[in-house]
């Protein structure tokens, strides 16, 4: 693209406004007197300069700063809906989320599950916006900061007349002897940390340019930190599952693709003493038991490869004692103690009783978890499983259904067959419940004796999108210190006709910048620099008042 070559021979981009060099206005409103716009020294913008092809478009639209706005605005709003109800990984882990929903909040949740919101933060929409997000960010400051930085250090000591006169502090004035004056404001601008840089008789004091960088700073650390968030849902970066292992039980750990298995040994809970001298009166004020700690036994296993397909052998890896906040820690995963569950069935006994006599006949044990569908007593006698209910519940068409597959309340529905009942009977067993659906029975299902286990609840979590986060984090609130906290400053001093000129400009606190000019100037015969956007608040002003 051509070049826009300045009176100073200095080459600019195609669509700068100021030349980068000499300061120079390059548009045509080159003799008018209203300020610059200096938020970005008037420097081309790739933005604002190809606006063609289908790439230019996208990129002048993500370059935006309201589109950013926009987005950021949009996230908050999706973001505060998904707290109205818990999401998913709150919910109890047995039930199903559809049912929960609409059972818990009725219609307006049965459409927040519809719509995604139950699962917000993992969604793929959620992900894409925050990908825009970032993209926004990195565009708007690539768009940005690499023209910037060029202004500023191609940036020459002589600036273009007027480029000094459309600053908003500039001022004029008839000084005698301009070397002492230039060197008693020189001595004292130093002594307030500015940077002194001369050129044919004129200079330039700056100081805190890396201000300016601070925005950019922010956006780097906010790039890194959505970098951080969206790895979460990359396989194998960030693992947060539960994971419920009954006594004398191993199960395999989520996240490990099947690597390691997870053995509960013994569980056990430990209440504080009421007669404690410390808990016991605050114990009496609950009303009940309060829990000192509760452990689990763990064993680790990992599988070891066998050269059988499908099949691996479990050898013992580690033990540890699982407490609150004393995880099991093992290869970049941590086992927390979280939730347990005391006394939960685990197998139920039945024996068949002739009603009549008493007589019974056999016994079949039955796992709550994995119960067999046959068991042949022996003799003719025979008992079969039609269905099953782990959490029995009439559901809303008032058909037998159930909760969860956690036997809290079981039930069963036998086939018994007989010597003197070979077409079969039903029974309907359950807890404190044994029922004849399809009429009067010659036998009926007995309860002998049940078996409980205690039940740890352990939480899987590896973590390896904390660093993005941290380092995303503080390299977000060294920008943010940078740019709130420090200032860009600029004073220039310039011999032209006779005369010396003043100009300052800085990015953000005037007040603070007049004051070091007036500092700089109290000793010599400069008069300090007018803020002309003052002046003309007070022309206004008188105006109106006229």
């Amino acid at each position: 693209m051509n070049k826009i070559t300045c009176e100073c021979k200095h080459e600019n981009p195609q669509g700068t406004i100021v030349c980068e060099s000499c300061g120079k206005p390059l548009d045509d409103q080159d003799n008018q007197q209203q300020l610059l716009d200096m938020k970005y020294e008037g420097v081309a913008r790739r933005s604002q300069t190809y606006t063609t092809t289908f790439v230019d478009k996208i990129w002048m639209f993500f370059s935006s700063v309201k589109v950013g706005i926009w987005i950021i605005v949009l996230t908050l709003l999706l973001s505060a809906v998904g707290t109205i109800y818990p999401q998913e990984m709150y919910i109890p882990p047995t039930v199903d989320p559809a049912q929960y929903y609409a059972d818990e909040y009725g219609i307006t949740g049965q459409l927040y599950y519809q719509l995604g919101f139950h699962n917000l933060y993992g969604s793929w929409w959620y992900m894409l916006l925050i990908a825009s997000l970032g993209i926004s960010l990195f565009i708007a400051s690539w768009d940005r900061v690499f023209p910037l930085y060029r202004a500023l250090k191609t940036q020459r000591v002589t600036r273009h007349a007027n480029f000094l006169k459309r600053q908003r502090l500039f001022g004029r004035s008839k000084v005698e002897d301009t070397d002492q004056s230039f060197e008693m404001a020189k001595r004292k601008l130093k002594a307030k940390k500015y940077t002194i840089t001369e050129e044919n008789g004129n200079l330039v004091a700056e100081k805190g340019r890396f201000a300016r960088w601070g925005p950019y700073i922010n956006h780097i650390g906010l790039i890194i930190f959505l970098i951080g968030c969206m790895l979460r849902y990359f396989p194998g970066m960030y693992i947060d599952e539960n994971v419920w292992v009954r006594e004398g039980e191993t199960m395999v750990i989520p996240g490990t693709s099947g690597q390691y298995h997870i053995g509960n040994e013994e569980f056990f809970v430990e209440l504080y003493d009421e007669d404690d001298e410390i808990f016991g009166e605050a114990m009496q004020r609950a009303g009940g038991q309060i829990v000192k700690t509760y452990q689990t036994d763990a064993v680790l296993y990992k599988s070891e490869d066998t050269g059988v397909v499908g099949e691996g052998e479990l050898v013992e890896v580690d033990r540890h004692k699982i407490r609150v906040n004393d995880p099991f820690k093992f290869d970049g995963y941590a086992l927390y103690q979280v939730d347990y569950k005391l006394h939960e069935l685990n197998t139920m006994s039945f024996t068949l009783e002739n009603k009549a006599t008493g007589e019974t006949t056999g016994r079949i044990d039955i796992d709550l978890y994995n119960p067999d569908r046959f068991y042949d007593l022996g003799d003719g006698y025979r008992i079969e499983i039609r269905e099953y209910f782990p959490d029995y519940v009439l559901n809303s068409s008032n058909v037998p259904s159930t909760r969860s597959q956690i036997p809290d309340n079981p039930v069963f529905i036998f086939d018994m067959y007989t010597p003197q009942t070979p077409e079969g009977e039903v029974s309907f067993v359950g807890i404190r419940t044994n029922l004849e659906p399809m009429g009067e029975n010659d036998y009926k299902m007995t309860f002998i004796d049940v078996e409980t286990k205690h039940v740890t609840g352990l939480t899987v979590r590896r973590d390896y999108t904390l660093s993005f986060l941290i380092v995303g984090g503080i390299i977000f609130m060294m920008g943010l210190v940078q740019g709130s906290y420090w200032s860009h400053r600029r004073i220039w001093l310039q011999r032209i006709n006779g005369e010396v000129w003043i100009a300052g400009h800085t990015n953000k606190n005037y007040l603070a910048l007049r004051k070091d000019i007036d500092y700089a100037i109290a000793e010599t015969d400069m008069s300090s620099p007018i803020d002309q956007v003052e002046a003309e608040e007070s022309k206004q002003e008188e105006l109106k008042k006229s």
